[in-house]
């Protein structure tokens, strides 16, 4: 399988939330991420807005994206 990310992806095992329109959130996991995206687990990917940020309070870390893909519980998200 040739990789076609900019930036490669690093595997994490980390808690997260969607935030969007000023306080609504969904839980996520964080399953991977890099410089330019994440793949997160959600029990629905329906409901998730067009654009969001992703907090990871561990680590502080505060980033904006936009759902890229979807499947029945994971989301692949591009960081603007």
């Amino acid at each position: 399988m040739i990789e076609r990310r900019r930036h490669p992806r690093q595997r994490v095992l980390k808690r997260g939330v969607l935030t969007f329109n000023g306080g609504g959130g969904i839980d996520c996991t964080v399953r991977n991420m890099s410089a330019s995206g994440a793949r997160v687990e959600v029990a629905s990917p329906i409901g998730v807005p067009q654009h969001f940020h992703l907090v990871i309070e561990a680590d502080q870390f505060i980033r904006r994206g936009r759902p890229v893909w979807s499947s029945e519980r994971q989301i692949g998200i591009a960081f603007d």
